[in-house]
């Protein structure tokens, strides 16, 4: 059986703000959905945010849901080599399923670049026996081109999380070229709150919101795998979550 995951933001961390009392609310909402969806993916540092640490989040979660399939973001732009083995060394502690190897947005505060790139930091870790320990994984954009693509085929991750996708052909195009690398896409909820997130992705959500349930269910047929992001609107994707489970028959294709 396959996953429709769920995409989680850590609250930030900004002036003035309780972090104890924003990271209490914010599980609760989690532990909300999580039982709904099939495995979370908790980020790191969106837009280069400071933002709790997805492992700080993710361990929480485990304690309150043991057997949840948990992956998390690794931002490797502005992390040392020795910073990222702590970080999965964490993971690995943490009994997290997989990590999400990406360059991440350029901080607001200022870190400063420190060079890594995600295609080597996969094949570091590769090389030092990590992925026999948890899942690595890359992101990949949803119109790559033949460079992108071969870098990717070469790093050999255990699969690619994709940019938010708005049509299947997208998707079939991603699924021809890699060559049997497992692809996970990502879809933004069309909701009205999640539309300025939309315009800065320049997507165009009119291409699925009024089908926005079988668009999930067509591209669940071909990959097997899903990403549902909504990071302006909780509500929504708690709505979505909770009719897929109970009103669809979502995991077996027509």
């Amino acid at each position: 059986m396959g996953s429709i995951r769920y995409e989680y933001n850590p609250p930030k961390i900004e002036a003035g703000i309780d972090v104890d009392a924003a990271i209490a609310k914010s599980l609760q909402r989690l532990l909300t959905i999580a039982p709904k969806c099939d495995a979370v993916h908790i980020t790191e540092n969106v837009l280069g945010y400071e933002r709790v640490s997805p492992i700080t989040m993710g361990r929480k979660l485990k304690e309150a849901m043991p057997k949840i399939p948990i992956t998390v973001s690794l931002r490797v732009r502005d992390k040392t080599e020795n910073e990222i083995s702590t970080f999965v060394e964490q993971c690995i502690k943490s009994k997290f399923d997989g990590i999400l190897i990406l360059m991440g947005d350029p901080s607001r505060d200022g870190k400063p670049n420190t060079g890594q790139k995600p295609s080597s930091v996969t094949e570091r870790l590769k090389e030092l026996g990590i992925d026999s320990r948890i899942d690595l994984y890359m992101s990949i954009s949803n119109e790559p081109d033949s460079i992108q693509i071969q870098k990717k085929i070469a790093a050999q991750p255990n699969g690619l999380f994709t940019q938010v996708v708005q049509n299947t052909q997208q998707v079939k195009k991603l699924t021809k070229y890699m060559y049997g690398l497992r692809i996970i896409p990502v879809i933004l909820h069309p909701s009205v709150n999640n539309q300025k997130a939309a315009e800065f992705l320049n997507l165009n959500l009119d291409e699925y919101a009024h089908e926005f349930d079988k668009f999930v269910k067509d591209v669940y047929d071909i990959t097997n795998d899903v990403l549902i992001t909504s990071p302006n609107d909780f509500a929504a994707a708690n709505v979505f979550f909770t009719y897929a489970r109970k009103g669809w028959d979502i995991y077996n294709s027509n």
